[in-house]
């Protein structure tokens, strides 16, 4: 009997990991552990998802709470060090760029216990970004690289990663979005928002380079504007950014925009699914918009993800919004972005992530 040791902090890891452990399920020869960091801690924000996404509920639950950079970091991997020593597991598993991610992968490295890291590969070349400092460092950890597209897997090898190491799984997050975009309550959400279909977009907002700053913030607001004069702009409200708006003053009146509270996951995927376009400075939100058909307007000078703009609808207008306008404009005209679906983003790459998982582990 082979264990593994799931870890999870953030809201996006719980798309990520739900259709791995659930593919897992399917080898009688490995047990699994859910180990929950806390690092989103907020109902809505965290365990609103275990009910929805039909995880389990943590096995254990670190309690990390909020803090800086290395106060997160650092109060991960005392509380993780001592679920390894108790578990003993034969592999951990950490899933995207979290604070958690890199937290989990040096515990784990320097316990001897081999990692695997889902989401191996990606890179916006950014060190400014402390995303892009996680994951360089947890995949320099990991024995079992898990790329969702095939430049994840260019940059791995690029970097001088062991072939063997490198496998191109396709994109778990998907797996969680094709299994309930049929059940992604539109009716309900539209009843409730006052939306028309196609009638809105969709605008998320949290990266501390664009909301810490109040200067760049106001910048931002105006330049959303330009949407705001043409369709309503729901802005589904994360925390930190509340209470930013809250400290310049940004309320609904002032803004433009229709705030509103965090949405749980399959709320928010009919939100997105139904939208004329959708305005992030997320990561993964980029790669839904593009399996989902919706064009996307990325508020970021640069993206890790740069195959849902080679091949999706992604579309990236700067971190201040200066390109957005034209974008907008081109929208208005055209419809905007279409693209097509990456090679693998099917809805099996939890299945095929636990095929090589298990081969690792020869269970």
């Amino acid at each position: 009997m082979s264990k593994i040791v799931h870890v999870v902090g953030a809201r996006p890891n719980f798309m990520k990991i739900a259709p791995i452990i659930s593919a897992l399920g399917a080898h009688p020869a490995v047990t699994q552990r859910l180990v929950h960091t806390g690092q989103h801690y907020d109902h809505k924000m965290a365990h609103v998802f275990f009910d929805e996404l039909g995880l389990p509920r943590p096995d254990r639950d670190l309690e990390v709470g909020s803090g800086t950079h290395a106060e997160q970091t650092g109060a991960v991997m005392v509380r993780f060090e001592k679920v390894l020593s108790d578990e003993r597991p034969d592999l951990v598993v950490v899933v995207g760029d979290v604070n958690s991610t890199l937290a989990a992968a040096l515990v784990a490295a320097k316990m001897g216990v081999p990692v695997a890291h889902v989401e191996a590969g990606l890179r916006s070349f950014d060190w400014t970004m402390p995303e892009e400092i996680n994951r360089v460092v947890t995949d320099r950890l990991s024995a079992i690289l898990l790329a969702p597209s095939e430049d994840g897997a260019v940059n791995l090898r690029r970097e001088g990663a062991a072939e063997a190491s490198i496998f191109v799984v396709g994109n778990v997050m998907i797996d969680t979005l094709m299994a309930h975009r049929a059940s992604a309550p539109w009716p309900a959400v539209s009843a409730a928002l006052g939306l028309a279909d196609r009638g809105y977009a969709v605008l998320t907002l949290h990266r501390p380079a664009n909301v810490d700053d109040p200067a760049r913030l106001r910048v931002l607001v105006d330049r959303l504007r330009q949407v705001t004069a043409q369709m309503p702009v729901v802005f589904p409200i994360h925390p930190r950014t509340a209470r930013r708006f809250e400290e310049q003053g940004l309320g609904t009146e002032t803004s433009g925009l229709r705030l509103v509270d965090p949405l749980g996951y399959r709320e928010f995927l009919a939100l997105m699914d139904h939208a004329a376009c959708v305005l992030t400075d997320s990561g993964g939100i980029q790669e839904e918009t593009t399996v989902l058909g919706v064009p996307c307007f990325t508020l970021r000078d640069n993206t890790e993800r740069p195959v849902t703009i080679d091949e999706g609808t992604n579309t990236l207008v700067m971190a201040d919004g200066r390109l957005l306008p034209d974008a907008f404009d081109d929208l208005l005209r055209s419809g905007g972005k279409r693209g097509r679906v990456p090679n693998l983003w099917d809805g099996q790459a939890g299945r095929r992530t636990a095929d090589v998982l298990t081969r690792y582990l020869g269970a």
